[in-house]
């Protein structure tokens, strides 16, 4: 009777082609690993965060004497529970907290402010720049863009002109800067994005496809390390042939 030949694993042809397809599928994420790592090494923290677009705010003196007490304020909004003393354009103003709104006083003639205006955001905007471009676009947001994500709606932007497109957020319930962004930083985001493998909120540095991608590595590792000690011990059985 004729008998079935026994089925065997050939190891090494396994794990060579195990770690040719595993070296070829982390291999282009490993490119996008060292590119956006050698862009964000590249350009200082410092110009990411955009601290040069902005001069520092003057400590002006406040006379207690000219302002309106702040119980005064507080009892004008039922829902206050927050009062806070700012200086804006030179000028003393109450930041009134009402949960999750905010409303601007004028701390000397207890006037609300806000919302703001385009003209008073532009205002703003200006005080805070420190480039010597002019404003070219300025827009009310009602939807937060990506750049600005987790920011209350809605916001003024407000874009200078110059290089990189440097751009100021300010918010219209407290004439507060909330945030300054230009094309370095909008980089350097993207970049972010292939960096971490988070390529929805750019936030989750240990997301399931990061982890993924990881273990794939260290498995193209092990199965490279294990093909070398192979290759070494099969020299060593190699025999020489006999002399004639």
């Amino acid at each position: 009777m004729a008998t079935a030949k026994k089925s065997t694993i050939r190891w090494p042809a396994w794990a060579r082609k195990t770690h040719k397809w595993l070296a070829l599928i982390i291999g282009v994420q490993a490119l996008f690993w060292m590119l956006s790592g050698l862009y964000m090494t590249a350009v200082h923290i410092d110009i990411i965060h955009g601290d040069a677009l902005v001069r520092p705010a003057p400590v002006l003196p406040i006379d207690p004497a000219s302002l309106r007490d702040p119980a005064e304020i507080l009892a004008r909004y039922a829902a206050a529970s927050t009062i806070k003393l700012d200086s804006q354009l030179g000028q003393p103003v109450f930041v009134v907290g009402e949960g999750k709104k905010r409303v601007l006083v004028d701390a000397r003639s207890g006037a609300q402010m806000s919302p703001l205006d385009q003209a008073a955001a532009q205002d703003r905007a200006r005080r805070h720049f420190a480039g010597p471009g002019k404003i070219v676009r300025t827009e009310l947001l009602s939807v937060i863009p990506s750049e600005i994500k987790g920011r209350p709606a809605p916001i003024w932007r407000v874009e200078f002109a110059g290089r990189w497109r440097p751009t100021l957020y300010i918010s219209p319930q407290t004439g507060e800067l909330v945030a300054k962004r230009h094309d370095l930083w909008r980089m350097f985001d993207f970049v972010w994005m292939f960096h971490i493998m988070d390529y929805e909120a750019r936030v989750d540095v240990n997301n399931l496809l990061l982890r993924v991608a990881a273990w794939m590595a260290v498995a193209t590792s092990l199965t490279g390390a294990w093909l070398l000690l192979y290759s070494f011990r099969r020299k060593r059985r190699v025999r020489k042939p006999a002399q004639g």
